[in-house]
C-alpha cells in the first residue's frame, strides 16, 4: 500500500534547524527523520512511498539521489511552496491508489500498522485518524484557600485524544479538498465527522511530534540511549 508523507512545510517552530534545511531532514542521531518514518514504515512491508515536497524540496532530493536505495519505490513530488496540508494531498490525487497510508515528515511512533489497517478496513470508512494522547508536559495542583493541596505531574491521560497523524486513506476524500490552500485538518476532517465517515484508531503506546528544539532533544536522546520506540525491537 502506498505511503504519503507530507514533507513540505516550513517548519517554523524549529527554526534553529529549519533555516538551511527543510524539517523533514532534521536528523535524529545520523539520521534524517524521514528516513526514520520510511524505516518505521517498512517494517510493516510497506516501501511504496510518495513524499510531498515544497520547502527546500533539493535538500530531500539531494538525500535520495546519494544513500543507498533499498529496493524501495520512492516518488519525490514538488507540490508547492505555500501550498497547505489539504492542497498537498489534492495535487497527489491523480497518483493516489484507492486506498492509500498517510502521514507527517515530522512524527514518530509505535503504532501498529496492521492494526490500524485491520481497524481501518473493519469499519469501512473512508478515513481512519490514528488518535494519541499528547505527550505530558506540565503538572497540576490544586489549591484550597491560598494554600497547594495537591502537585501532582500530569499524566498524558488526562489530555484528550488528538490527531497523531498515521491515517489510512481512501482516495475519495480528495474530493473534500478545495484547493493548495486547504488544511487537511480543518474543512476536509471536519466534513468527514460530519458525514460520519472518519474513524479513531486508538493508539495507547508511544507517540511523540517533533515541532521544537525539546523534541528533537528528547528524541535524540531516546536513540542515543538505543531505546527508541519506533525501532520496535
Amino acid at each position: 500500500m502506498q505511503v504519503v508523507i507530507l514533507a513540505g512545510g516550513f517548519g517554523t517552530r524549529l527554526s534553529e534547524e529549519t533555516d538551511l534545511i527543510p524539517k523533514p531532514m532534521v536528523r535524529i542521531g545520523n539520521i534524517p527523520i524521514l528516513q526514520h518514518i520510511m524505516d518505521f514504515y517498512s517494517k510493516f512491508g510497506h516501501t511504496d512511498f510518495v513524499i510531498a515536497l515544497g520547502y527546500k524540496a533539493e535538500v530531500i532530493k539531494e538525500y535520495f539521489e546519494l544513500v543507498d536505495n533499498p529496493g524501495w519505490n520512492i516518488n519525490l513530488v514538488d507540490t508547492g511552496l505555500e501550498t497547505s496540508t489539504g492542497g498537498r494531498i489534492k495535487k497527489l490525487e491523480n497518483q493516489l491508489d484507492d486506498e492509500f497510508l498517510l502521514t507527517y515528515g515530522d512524527g514518530l511512533s509505535n503504532v501498529n500498522i496492521e492494526h490500524l489497517l485491520d481497524h481501518h478496513q473493519r469499519f469501512g470508512k473512508l478515513a481512519t485518524v490514528t488518535a494519541v494522547r499528547p505527550p505530558a508536559r506540565f503538572g497540576t495542583i490544586e489549591i484550597s484557600n491560598g494554600v497547594v493541596t495537591k502537585f501532582a505531574e500530569k499524566a498524558p491521560q488526562d489530555a484528550g485524544w488528538i490527531n497523531g497523524g498515521f491515517f489510512c486513506l481512501n482516495k475519495k476524500v480528495c474530493s473534500f479538498i478545495s484547493d493548495a490552500t486547504t488544511s487537511f485538518e480543518s474543512e476536509p476532517l471536519t466534513h468527514l465527522v460530519s458525514i460520519e465517515e472518519l474513524t479513531a484508531y486508538e493508539h495507547h503506546g508511544w507517540w511523540q511530534p517533533m515541532d521544537t528544539l525539546r523534541d528533537k532533544r528528547s528524541l535524540e536522546t531516546l536513540w542515543e540511549k538505543g531505546d527508541a520506540p519506533w525501532l520496535m525491537k
